[in-house]
C-alpha cells in the first residue's frame, strides 16, 4: 500500500551510552538478591521504572514465556533486548503521532480528504489525485469521511506488515 511506503517502519535504533547504563542500573536495582535475572515481579517493577506503567498480565506472560526455560527469569541480555524493542515501538508511535499532527492543520483530531490533498501536494506534488483519494479511502476504516489517529496509526502499522 502507499501508506506503507510513505513511512518506514521502526528503524534499528541504538540506545545512547547513558540510556544503556540506566537500563543496566534498573536491571540491577530490580534484581532482588542479585540472582542475575529478573523474576516476573522484578520485570514489572523495571517496566514501571522505565516506562511509567505496570505491564498487564498478557505482556508479562508474553515476556516470561520467551525466557530460557532452564533459567528462572529474564537475563540482562534478554532484558536489554526487550527494553530496546519497547523503546523503538514507543519512538515509532511518536513519529506516527507527529505525522498525523502535521496533516491535521485545523487541530480537529481527525483528517479529511482535503487534509490529505494538502499534505500530499506538499510532499508528492506529482502524485495523481486519484492515488491520494485511494490512500484516503484505504485509511478511512469506517468510511465516514474522517480519518482518526487510530485509523491513521492502523494504516501506518498495517502497511508495514505487507
Amino acid at each position: 500500500t502507499f501508506m506503507s511506503e510513505a513511512v518506514a517502519g521502526p528503524r534499528a535504533w541504538e540506545a545512547s551510552p547513558s540510556e544503556h547504563r540506566k537500563w543496566v542500573e534498573v536491571f540491577k536495582a530490580c534484581d532482588e538478591d542479585n540472582k542475575g535475572y529478573l523474576s516476573r515481579e522484578d520485570f514489572k517493577v523495571a517496566i514501571v521504572m522505565l516506562f511509567g506503567y505496570k505491564p498487564c498480565k498478557i505482556e508479562a506472560d508474553s515476556v516470561m514465556s520467551s525466557v530460557n526455560p532452564t533459567t528462572s527469569g529474564l537475563s540482562l541480555t534478554e532484558f536489554l533486548n526487550i527494553i530496546r524493542k519497547k523503546k523503538e515501538a514507543q519512538l515509532y508511535r511518536n513519529e506516527i503521532r507527529h505525522i498525523f499532527t502535521a496533516f491535521d492543520v485545523h487541530y480537529c483530531g481527525f483528517l479529511t480528504l482535503e487534509d490529505f490533498k494538502r499534505a500530499f501536494s506538499q510532499v508528492a506534488p506529482k502524485l495523481p489525485e486519484r492515488t491520494v483519494l485511494e490512500v484516503f479511502r484505504e485509511t478511512d476504516q469506517d468510511s465516514d469521511g474522517h480519518v482518526s489517529f487510530r485509523d491513521f496509526e492502523y494504516a501506518m502499522k498495517h502497511g508495514q506488515a505487507e
